[in-house]
């Protein structure tokens, strides 16, 4: 009897243990974007593991992509633009900021012979974009095009939209006059020699917020404590990518498949040497700050304006940092 009475003692201990050390699960998308890699390097570093984390990462094309997943209950948050989060919250789903992944990446692009060195040049050409709605459109025609140069989108310039590795080679076949395009390609183009910025949004808006930490509301409430491990794992994540300007290099660029690219004099350049050009361009931040959500409420008021959404939205009913401010501690 005091032998079965031990071995049950066992046992139940043991269940306890394994209650005590069971893993939250969470599930996260991200925008397949070099701006996104602290969601990579989280998972390769093993920092949501360490937070006691079962992270399952799920990497989408686009923004609205992203939402519908979200939509859908296939995913619990998300690391994506600010835009698709405030289009979707407009129309019911009063998902919530949490954090700043990045800064930068967004740039207009042309060819060296095409004789436009400024923006204004672009009116009565033809400029490769995104799918109209998503966050980088309502960047190109709200602030680029309409607030920077002063010119009509689609009256003034023709919008092509097509998919981002499309965007490079369209610019150097002349299929297009430019494009509005991000990093990696916007470097892995510049060293190939054709190419040139005539506008660098990071320059335009220094540490402007792109990418964003969101979560639904039912996560919020059923999730709260993996949420919070999550932000601490990315704050975590951001801060090895800050420690050395090589730091994640290897990482991003097996991640994202980068390819040689070969110069116009014939010298070649990894992978490695692509993703350092382009952190020129870009770079991580956790935290967001009162400037971050003037920009960002800046976007919502061009989103407005573009007819994307139907009321003017507030920055502040989006934004909530109680929980990366847990995560501080």
């Amino acid at each position: 009897m005091k032998k079965l009475i031990t071995i049950g003692a066992v046992l139940f201990a043991i269940s306890v243990l394994n209650v005590a050390h069971a893993k939250e699960k969470i599930r996260i998308g991200w925008v397949f974007a070099m701006a996104n890699a602290p969601v990579l390097i989280a998972k390769e570093k093993g920092y949501f593991e360490a937070q006691g984390l079962d992270a399952e990462i799920r990497s989408f094309n686009s923004g609205p992509v992203v939402h519908q997943a979200l939509a859908a209950g296939e995913l619990d948050m998300a690391y994506i633009g600010s835009p698709p989060v405030y289009h979707w919250y407009s129309r019911g789903l009063k998902s919530q900021i949490l954090a700043k992944v990045n800064y930068g990446q967004a740039a207009v692009l042309v060819r060296k012979d095409s004789g436009v060195n400024e923006l204004n040049d672009l009116r009565g050409k033809k400029m490769a974009g995104v799918r109209k709605g998503s966050g980088m459109d309502v960047l190109l025609r709200g602030y680029v095009l309409s607030r920077e140069a002063k010119l009509a989108p689609d009256k003034d310039v023709r919008i092509v939209p097509m998919p981002s590795g499309n965007m490079g080679p369209s610019v150097e076949s002349k299929v297009v006059d430019g494009a509005f395009i991000w990093e990696p390609f916007t470097s892995q183009f510049l060293l190939r020699g054709n190419t040139k910025v005539i506008f660098d949004m990071n320059k335009a808006v220094p540490n402007y917020p792109w990418y964003i930490i969101m979560a639904l509301p039912d996560t919020l409430k059923t999730k709260r404590s993996a949420v919070v491990k999550v932000l601490r794992a990315h704050k975590q994540a951001v801060a090895y990518l800050n420690s050395a300007p090589d730091a994640g290099n290897e990482i991003i660029a097996k991640a994202f498949k980068l390819e040689n690219v070969e110069g116009a004099d014939g010298k070649m350049h990894n992978g490695t040497e692509v993703v350092a050009k382009a952190r020129h361009r870009l770079g991580w931040e956790w935290e967001i700050n009162a400037k971050d959500k003037e920009f960002i409420q800046g976007l919502m008021d061009y989103s407005h304006s573009l007819g994307y959404i139907k009321k003017p939205l507030k920055a502040d009913d989006l934004i909530d940092l109680t929980l990366l401010q847990e995560a501080a501690k």
